[in-house]
């Protein structure tokens, strides 16, 4: 039986080095490289999802984390359904940033924009004696969540530790009516994360 693909503009917003490259190749190709090079001005990814009766077909746009790309960085979130905004939960320069993200955001993207607050790199600070390396506590994450109405995961791209589970999140919460079924597919892509 033929399955609807909604396609899902969805892009990733954060300082340099927070790990948005590393989320994204996780969740497309379940892989992790320990030095990966910074993104320069924007990498585009699509990974298919299947949640419930639909196949969501992310459509995946990494921005550079660089401050010399920030301009540039409302060409990507123009038009898109849903943002990943991350920070390093060991960084707290980095959720400063992460909540300059979500208040533009706010005011410049779509007015339905779905936003995923993501506090990354929880394999810095699991473990007996690495608690000390946390800077940010997950509290302060949850209530800025809550705040401005935000899906809020920490995640490890390195372990995979909820990486799935935040775009499978946003997936969910897209509206069925502002859906666009960009073609009928009898079966979902090799690289489909069968949700």
């Amino acid at each position: 039986m033929s399955r609807p693909i909604t396609a899902v503009k969805l892009v990733l917003l954060g300082e340099a080095a927070v790990g948005k490259s590393s989320l994204v190749l996780r969740f497309v190709s379940n892989d992790f490289q320990e030095n990966k090079e910074p993104t320069i001005g924007a990498a585009f990814l699509t990974q298919r999802c299947v949640i419930g009766d639909q196949t969501i077909k992310f459509e995946i746009w990494d921005t550079a984390g660089q401050e010399r790309f920030a301009s540039l960085a409302p060409m990507y979130y123009r038009n898109a359904q849903c943002a990943l905004v991350v920070y390093d939960v060991t960084k707290p320069a980095s959720f400063i940033k992460a909540r300059h993200w979500v208040k533009e955001l706010h005011e410049q993207a779509s007015p339905n924009i779905i936003i995923a607050l993501v506090g990354n790199k929880c394999d810095l600070v699991e473990g007996e004696g690495n608690e000390q390396n946390r800077k940010v506590a997950k509290e302060e994450g949850e209530q800025l969540a809550q705040e401005e109405n935000l899906v809020f995961f920490e995640t490890s791209a390195k372990s995979g530790l909820n990486v799935k589970e935040v775009f499978i999140a946003l997936g969910s919460k897209i509206p069925s009516n502002v859906q666009l079924n960009i073609q009928n597919d009898s079966a979902t892509s090799a690289n489909a994360c069968n949700c």
